[in-house]
């Protein structure tokens, strides 16, 4: 079973030998007995989240109706990787925490969470976490429920990271498939239910990271896959060796922060917008490694036409003056 992970941004190459690291592992935080979860009602309708690591982990309950989670994160170390439905939305599918531990965070991500770095992290690239569905959500694109339909090909249920330095948005994304029906052999289709990496650094220097999810499954009041998935081991910096050279970029340093391709992810339009008016060669590569476009001479401002191309991942490959680089953009 292939997985593939979305790099919506130029692809960060470096190295991180010689920064210090902290890994929220969630185990310390108390839970009262074996499958259970945290709620916290002491304060209803506002945060009532928690630290671990260098971050912090919002999360908002509230008391009517009894008491229901509306917003944020909660630990877990619940084991159902069976009972489909809302009830069971605290569990991974995975039905453990990373490499075997016991505890881990699920995210209640209707309209998005954010994850906030705390101490010596902040302003700094987070490394990256541990990613897998929750069971409420495989079990739902699995058999579909009274909201959601069964997932088939041409399906896809992706969590998108973006970063906010100083308050302000990043324009950079990172994405993970949590479910890719976009394979050309349907035997290859999946729905995540092991922890994989999600590598955040390509974000750059960030105070925190919001999370949202997406899904072909759209309906008139917006995405009926639930939108929960859970988390482990959030890696963060803290120090860096000064007497490190800074990352370099697959674009020639730093000519790949520079270049724009957006939508991510396209529609009918891909757009692209160099940093001069040196004339450039620029070739759109499949996943297969299949040449599907080229252009020669390409202007400052160059607009592709996505129409056709297959829903999935694409390589944009531009070189011209001595420079390369290669980009990643995904067709919805």
């Amino acid at each position: 079973m292939r997985k593939f992970t979305l790099m919506l941004s130029a692809l960060a190459m470096g190295t991180s030998a010689l920064r210090a690291q902290t890994v929220a592992t969630f185990e310390a935080l108390s839970l009262a007995h074996a499958d259970t979860f945290y709620t916290n009602y002491t304060a209803s309708g506002t945060d009532v989240g928690f630290a671990n690591g260098m971050a912090y982990f919002p999360c908002v309950y509230d008391a009517a109706w009894g008491g229901i989670w509306t917003s944020g994160w909660a630990y877990s170390n619940m084991t159902d990787s069976v009972t489909s439905g809302f009830t069971n939305q605290y569990a991974a599918k995975a039905g453990i925490g990373h490499a075997g531990s016991e505890k881990y965070v699920v995210a209640n991500a209707f309209g998005g969470v954010k994850v906030k770095l705390t101490d010596a992290a902040i302003g700094h690239p987070v490394k990256g976490c541990r990613i897998t569905n929750s069971t409420y959500a495989y079990n739902s694109m699995r058999d579909g429920d009274g909201f959601a339909r069964k997932f088939h090909n041409g399906d896809w249920f992706m969590l998108v990271a973006k970063g906010y330095y100083h308050g302000v948005k990043k324009t950079d994304s990172v994405g993970l498939y949590l479910a890719n029906f976009l394979q050309p052999d349907s035997n290859d289709n999946y729905i995540l239910r092991t922890w994989e990496w999600m590598d955040l650094e390509p974000l750059g220097k960030v105070d925190s990271i919001e999370f949202t999810l997406a899904s072909t499954d759209v309906g008139s009041f917006g995405m009926n896959t639930p939108a929960y998935f859970c988390m482990d081991h959030f890696t963060t910096y803290e120090t860096f060796d000064t007497s490190t050279p800074p990352p370099t970029f697959t674009a020639g340093h730093e000519v790949a922060q520079t270049i724009r391709v957006y939508p991510q992810p396209a529609t009918d339009r891909l757009f692209i917008d160099l940093p001069d008016n040196a004339p450039v060669h620029m070739t759109v590569v499949g996943m297969d490694g299949k040449v599907i476009l080229t252009l020669d001479n390409a202007a400052p401002h160059t607009e592709i036409s996505t129409t056709s191309l297959p829903a999935g991942m694409y390589l944009l490959q531009i070189t011209g003056d001595g420079r390369k680089a290669a980009i990643r953009f995904a067709k919805q």
